[in-house]
């Protein structure tokens, strides 16, 4: 069975190949170790008040040493596998999340495109605390997943918590969720392209929408790239959308323990986009597969970005199948990845060219960094390496008013007005219901939670 090499925020991600770390602890204390492990079992089974199932017991203990390393190493046991291998197919049944677990609490890492929660107003960063009246805490991301999947058609009741807010009671109607990776339409004279997540599909879909919309429109003059709330997928997915718009350089390169284990991505010749501007959406909710494209667009100066600084999911993650899947798979940290310019993203995010909150409401929650979603809330997040921390509380350059309509994508309309600039910001005019939000002071670094995520 392959390997499967994912990158996104919710631990599932990239990998190069499988590698043999040898044990920095000596050789008889391992091995004493794991005769205390056995004698623990033993005493469990023999002792405890009811009888216990020792496979579930070994699983939880895998998933506990897993989960000692970083946020998102991880094991999954063989329905999981299964699972995560249907995900990244594009379709299932389910209510269309994407989550992670911080410490006790499963939090949303970003709604999916058209699915029940999306169409709940369901957040990145939502806590989920309840399913059908029962109390989420302590649950693994695979214990949720598995409540709120189920056959299309039937109900759940599930409860959010959110920032500032009342514990809201939703219930969604568990649907097939066929993730459409690539959408695209026009606005006015420029192609919107929205790329909801990154699967075996992506780069194919990519190709047809662009061509479809040339076809139809063969005077587009620029092109909006919507990566917001996009948490990841495929590294070859990735690669493909940046490739769509370079045409040569560097894209992504990963690095591992030690030199031997560097490995580079570039583009081959053919930009889709013939050469015109490009405007890329971004926000908190932007994570990993997203940042590649961003940063490798934003270093080759090949696209302004616009939004807010995206998630910082800049570790990588190899799916390694134990016996064949048979015993389910390890999601395991073997590398950091880096922008062409040699930038890591861990902990950091990729910041934008044009910083615009969506509503003033957004603006608000960045400047009280603590309430930002981001790798850099995670306890045990690995460090970035190059000794950056992300930007912490501050005002964002431009919000709309308190009066601005919810219903009017604040975000885009300034990525067209970037596009009507041909990308040049010194040129960008203010738009005229732009506002400066008066906030609270800010701080000089993020404040970091004081739990974290880990699947």
């Amino acid at each position: 069975m392959r390997k499967l090499l994912l990158i996104g925020a919710a631990s599932i991600a990239l990998g190069g190949s499988a590698m043999a770390v040898a044990s920095q602890t000596p050789r008889s204390e391992t091995f004493r170790m794991l005769e205390l492990f056995g004698d623990v079992l033993a005493i469990v089974e023999r002792a405890y008040v009811v009888e216990v199932d020792n496979t579930d017991l070994i699983q939880a203990a895998l998933r506990g040493m897993m989960t000692a390393l970083d946020p998102h190493s991880s094991y999954m046991a063989p329905e999981d596998f299964d699972n995560l291998r249907e995900r990244t197919e594009g379709s299932y049944s389910g209510v269309g999340l994407e989550i992670t677990s911080e410490n006790g609490l499963v939090k949303v890492i970003s709604p999916m495109d058209g699915g029940p929660a999306a169409r709940a107003d369901v957040q990145p960063g939502d806590v989920i605390s309840a399913i059908e009246g029962q109390s989420a805490a302590g649950l693994t991301v695979s214990q949720v997943s598995e409540r709120l999947r189920g056959a299309a058609g039937t109900d759940v009741t599930v409860t959010f918590m959110r920032d500032g807010e009342e514990p809201r009671e939703v219930v969604l109607t568990r649907e097939v969720i066929r993730v459409d990776s690539v959408t695209g339409r026009m606005e006015g004279e420029f192609a919107y392209i929205r790329v909801a997540t990154f699967n075996e599909n992506t780069g194919r879909e990519l190709n047809t929408v662009m061509a479809e919309l040339k076809a139809e429109n063969p005077n587009i003059q620029g092109y909006v790239l919507d990566l917001r709330n996009n948490g990841g997928g495929l590294l070859t997915a990735a690669i493909a959308v940046s490739d769509a718009f370079l045409e040569r350089g560097e894209i992504v390169s990963q690095r591992g323990r030690t030199p031997e284990q560097i490995e580079r991505y570039a583009a081959q010749a053919g930009d889709l986009a013939d050469g015109l501007p490009i405007a890329v959406l971004i926000n908190y909710g932007s994570a990993s597969a997203s940042e590649i494209v961003a940063g490798a667009l934003q270093d080759h100066e090949r696209a302004t970005l616009v939004g807010l600084t995206s998630f910082g999911k800049g570790s990588v993650q190899t799916v390694l199948p134990l016996r064949e899947g048979r015993d389910g798979a390890l999601s395991i940290t073997t590398a950091r990845y880096y922008t062409p310019s040699g930038q890591s993203i861990q902990k950091i995010g990729i910041e934008p060219d044009l910083e615009v909150a969506r509503t003033a409401a957004e603006a608000r929650i960045v400047s009280r960094s603590s309430f930002i979603y981001s790798e850099a809330a995670y306890s045990n997040a690995l460090d970035s390496s190059i000794g950056a921390e992300r930007r912490g509380a501050h005002t964002p350059r431009e919000a709309p008013g308190e009066d601005h309509p919810e219903d009017e994508d604040y975000q885009l309309q300034r990525a067209l007005d970037v596009l009507r600039a041909g990308g040049n910001l010194a040129q960008l005019a203010a738009a005229p219901e732009t506002v400066v939000v008066t906030l609270p002071e800010p701080e000089e670094t993020i404040r970091v939670a004081e739990t974290g995520p880990e699947d």
